[in-house]
């Protein structure tokens, strides 16, 4: 983090509230409520009634999820303990009464909780992109399976691209600050990736480090595969088009075979 300028004055990042700036910068809760919804009418001809939210940080979407209508219930699954109370205080609590009630945020392990009976379960973020191994990603997936109802579907993103494998820094800039994804290391042999979310400011202080992520970089046929492995009978992928800057236009359609982007960003639907 940058050295404040003014002795006794505290710059913008020692008074940043990193959940805050993550959730401005990085997720659209609901445009991915919209997608689960519109797209589970697609497949199935009904709207899905219920969601878990795995990985759900300060369950944004859960909170978007209860708040489309009276029927609409969710679980948010996550195991840190002081995000999810983040999320209760900002979050959860601007909700109504009614959706509070219809809402239900559990310290957990994803691989081990026993919250079933969901017509759909989401994974956004990549987080799901902690499990390295094809024992572990194959253990969550036969318990996300086990979670669906009979015609359940579980929605993952993934994101690729040649520039996926290089060590780089992207900023994009947002009113009031600045986001940057920083790909510290990529290592071939075993796919990992090391990466980091950080925030710099007007007044020139930063945080370079405010998330931290140690994944392996998963590729879609190695997902789709496990994702048969573990019982669902068909995934498909929903890649995003392309606006006319070249940049990604937040539409996205069934794909079999894809482009050789430097970076893209994709849904996988997995059908029980």
């Amino acid at each position: 983090m940058a050295e404040r300028r003014n002795k006794g004055k505290q710059t913008i990042a020692q008074q940043a509230d990193l959940h805050e700036y993550y959730e401005k910068a990085v997720q659209c809760a609901e445009s991915e409520c919209e997608f689960v919804v519109d797209t589970f009418r697609q497949i199935r001809g009904r709207s899905p009634q219920s969601l878990r939210e795995d990985f759900c940080g300060t369950a944004s979407v859960a909170c978007q999820w209860v708040s489309l209508g009276r029927s609409m219930r969710a679980t948010g699954v996550d195991l840190d303990a002081a995000v999810l109370d983040w999320g209760r205080r900002r979050n959860v609590a601007r909700l109504k009464p009614s959706e509070q009630a219809r809402l239900e945020l559990l310290q957990a392990d994803v691989t081990r909780v026993r919250a079933t009976g969901f017509d759909a379960v989401a994974a956004f973020n990549f987080s799901y992109w902690i499990f390295k191994t094809r024992a572990q990603m194959l253990q969550y997936f036969r318990r996300v399976r086990r979670s669906l109802v009979k015609d359940g579907i579980f929605f993952l993103d993934a994101y690729g691209g040649y520039d996926a494998y290089r060590e780089l820094r992207e900023t994009t800039a947002h009113r009031g600050f600045t986001y940057v994804w920083h790909q510290e290391k990529y290592y071939p042999v075993t796919s990992e990736v090391l990466c980091h979310i950080g925030f710099r400011f007007p007044d020139g202080s930063r945080i370079d480090k405010a998330f931290t992520y140690d994944w392996r970089l998963w590729s879609l046929p190695e997902l789709t595969e496990l994702l048969t492995e573990a019982g669902f009978t068909r995934t498909t992928v929903w890649w995003e088009g392309t606006a006319k800057d070249g940049r990604g236009n937040g539409e996205f359609s069934p794909e079999t075979r894809g482009e050789a982007d430097a970076g893209w960003v994709g849904y996988l639907v997995a059908e029980c």
